[in-house]
């Protein structure tokens, strides 16, 4: 079994389609992989020494301990992400690496790591009150406007209007918002699917009321919109607009950032402002810096939707771009001192390491070093 072939099995295992042999041929593999099938370059380093420290990872991760500790879903999760860790040559050589690739680091290796985010949100209803999705129990959590409100088992948010009257129903808004270090999945109730990414909120009406569906964004989320071609399903995003009627695409809106980059997977999008507008195929992205007009361009769909599936994944981005990834999902500050390299990186981490295991595989570039001190992240050259 190669690698991608894992990859492909795992996603297959987390939708809930593998069977009862192919779980066990993932058991089989989880800690067969190697770097023997990479293309490998002296400047990259001792491949062996590097191959070592990968695989001991992988044994560390999901020892004994920790498989009592987690589900199976989330072992195989961290297991995968590690494969892609491998497999995607570590933070590659964007950047010029020095001699010296592997160093040890005191800081990276004190035991109080800090932890990657989870699912965690908080749904406040259209009376203010406040649901704590974290500690909430599954099962129904509220009614809204003839909507059912309720959590499932594995965490997804869902509202049911299957046995609401969508003429007679009053439109109540809810917010979903996910902190710092948070993540989650709401289905509204047209039966769109939406993912959240950390620090950002969605507004929408526990029932879609009128002529078209319409919700509010802030930060960054994934959307599959349930298809209806007579209620179109619109997106107000900062000064921007979102216009489709089935269709899954990226919109990443956060404001530290340069552009709102919106990224069409399939069907079509209608982007608007006040003076512009955009529409986009599959496979583009359109993004909408200062000067308010939308730049369309070709892009690589996998890396804007990297987060959801439970990676990084970074394509000729400065350590900027990258550390303010950091500092959102793990929940920290992010500090600069010296002069840092301008170069730019790129590779496939995952989301599930800890903050210190992302930064030791961007030190392997010999570029860029950090130091932790509780929830703060030192950059330096």
């Amino acid at each position: 079994m190669t690698p991608q072939d894992f990859i492909n099995l795992y996603e297959k295992f987390t939708s809930g389609k593998c069977t009862p042999e192919e779980i066990e041929l993932l058991e089989t593999h989880r800690d067969s992989f190697q770097l023997k099938d990479l293309p490998w370059s002296t400047e990259m380093g001792n491949k062996q020494q590097i191959e070592d420290e990968i695989l001991n990872k992988l044994n560390n991760r999901i020892s004994s301990a920790e498989k009592k500790t987690l589900n199976k879903m989330r072992w195989f999760a961290a297991a995968a992400a590690i494969v892609v860790f491998t497999f995607s040559l570590i933070i590659y050589h964007q950047v010029q690496p020095s001699s010296d690739k592997i160093t040890k680091n005191p800081s990276l290796t004190n035991k109080s790591q800090i932890v990657p985010g989870f699912n965690k949100a908080t749904l406040t209803l259209s009376d203010g009150s406040n649901i704590d999705l974290n500690d909430s129990k599954k099962g129904l959590l509220s009614k809204q406007g003839g909507a059912s409100v309720g959590k499932l088992a594995d965490g997804k948010l869902v509202y049911n209007a299957k046995d609401a009257n969508a003429k007679k129903a009053v439109t109540l808004y809810n917010t979903i918002t996910t902190p710092r270090g948070g993540q989650y999945q709401v289905v509204l109730s047209d039966g769109t699917k939406v993912w959240l990414n950390a620090a950002s909120s969605l507004k929408f009406p526990a029932i879609f009321t009128g002529s078209e569906r319409k919700v509010e964004l802030t930060g960054e989320a994934y959307f599959e919109v349930a298809k209806n071609k007579n209620k179109p399903f619109k997106i107000a995003v900062n000064n921007m607009g979102i216009e489709v009627l089935g269709t899954h695409f990226n919109v990443n809106a956060y404001k530290d950032e340069e552009a709102i980059n919106t990224t069409l997977l399939e069907g079509s999008v209608k982007l608007v402002t006040a003076n512009h507008e955009a529409y986009l195929k599959p496979g583009q992205q359109a993004s909408l810096g200062q000067q308010q007009t939308f730049d369309v361009h070709r892009v690589n769909t996998e890396e804007a939707v990297a987060w959801k599936n439970g990676y990084f994944m970074f394509n000729n981005e400065n350590i900027q771009g990258i550390m303010r990834k950091i500092s959102r999902w793990y929940n920290v500050e992010v500090v600069y001192e010296g002069k840092i390299d301008e170069k730019d990186f790129g590779g496939t981490v995952s989301r599930f390491d800890s903050a210190a295991d992302v930064l030791k595989s961007l030190e392997l570039t010999g570029t860029v070093h950090f130091k932790i001190e509780g929830r703060r992240i030192t950059v330096m050259p």
